[in-house]
């Protein structure tokens, strides 16, 4: 999950910049992330935490989307779906630690 989230943020940062591979490094990044993610699973019974699990896997999903929309469009519209993706990922990360 960490060399994920690493290779997101060098793919958004070189994405900025230009660089023709950027895209292809935060897929990779974002394939390993949301992987993670959606192998962890909960066996509880908690809504909140159930609910926070559902966030975690829209926000994946959503930076799956940013991948795509990298290649995609030649504009600036992936950096909304990566803001969108970026806070439901923080927000579940400061959430799910004081329910678990």
């Amino acid at each position: 999950m960490i060399i994920g989230a690493l290779l997101l943020l060098a793919g958004a940062a070189l994405m900025i910049t230009g660089w023709t591979l950027a895209p292809y490094l935060f897929c990779v990044g974002a394939l390993l992330f949301a992987a993670m993610q959606m192998t962890d699973r909960y066996e509880g019974q908690d809504i909140t935490v159930k609910r926070l699990r559902r966030q975690q896997l829209i926000g994946s999903l959503m930076l799956l989307v940013t991948g795509v929309l990298m290649f995609v469009e030649r504009h600036n519209g992936w950096i909304v779906t990566l803001t969108i993706a970026a806070v439901i990922q923080l927000y579940t990360a400061f959430r799910m630690p004081e329910k678990e």
